[in-house]
């Protein structure tokens, strides 16, 4: 629809292709904003989703009422006791979201004709290079597992009732 609205009908940006940066800067960008409205868009409605769900809920605890009572100022008890705590619940969905966004990215490289590393997969897959498609296999598991790690990492620095007993 993106394609059809903004590419055809009224075309401000390209409908496929790739120009690198250092070719055209100018075109490159033109030719990757849809892309990364598709890509984008629906992981940040999830996001957005629980980055609410979750706010709702520090919201209406008794730290949070206890923080007003003291009479700390709104940004300061949304900010720094309210968001703080949400966070948690929103950096799992955004470690999971990445996963998705990974295998999203060999769709969108199809439709947008971008090379990239769907379009490595998709051609391994079709022309039975096993040792390419090992690799893309070996590096994708690789990231999912080092986002993960990192995942938990960015845990104990905004919650730190999650860090190791012998961590100080």
């Amino acid at each position: 629809m993106l394609v059809l609205g903004f590419a055809i009908a009224v075309p401000v940006f390209a409908a496929s292709g790739y120009v690198p940066f250092g070719t055209d800067p100018v075109d490159n960008l033109r030719r990757m904003v849809l892309p990364a409205i598709v890509l984008g868009s629906g992981l940040a409605a999830v996001v957005m989703r629980q980055t609410r769900a979750a706010m709702l809920d520090s919201l209406s605890a008794d730290y949070v009422r206890t923080a007003r009572a003291k009479g700390l100022s709104k940004r300061s008890v949304i900010g720094g006791h309210a968001l703080r705590n949400s966070l948690v619940t929103v950096v799992t969905v955004l470690g999971l979201q990445l996963g998705q966004l990974i295998s999203g990215a060999v769709v969108t490289e199809q439709i947008f004709v971008l090379p990239g590393f769907g379009k490595l997969t998709i051609d391994a897959v079709f022309t039975r290079d096993y040792a390419t498609l090992q690799a893309v296999v070996l590096c994708t598991s690789a990231a999912y597992i080092l986002i993960n790690l990192l995942v938990d990492v960015v845990y104990s620095v905004i919650d730190p009732r999650i860090r190791l007993g012998g961590a100080r």
